[in-house]
């Protein structure tokens, strides 16, 4: 791979990385504040809703994750 596409995908990396930060931070945010309502709401549609999210931030941020290690991966390294 030349130089320039190298350090493409490294940008790239660096970007993801940074996403993953930010999608990790807004996950243990909505996992709190879902752990922290009183057991009634969280069986709440509101509650369900609020876990829902979190799963789904979940999600994200293993796909990053997977994005990550291929990206890394093409780089050789």
């Amino acid at each position: 791979m030349n130089a320039p596409r190298r350090k493409s995908i490294q940008e790239v990396i660096n970007q993801l990385e940074e996403l993953k930060s930010t999608i990790e931070t807004l996950r243990d945010e909505e996992q709190e504040a879902f752990n922290n309502l009183p057991e009634g709401f969280q069986c709440s549609e509101r509650g369900e809703a609020m876990e829902a999210a979190a799963e789904n931030l979940d999600n994200a941020y293993n796909s990053i994750d997977e994005a990550l290690e291929s990206l890394v991966e093409s780089l050789g390294e």
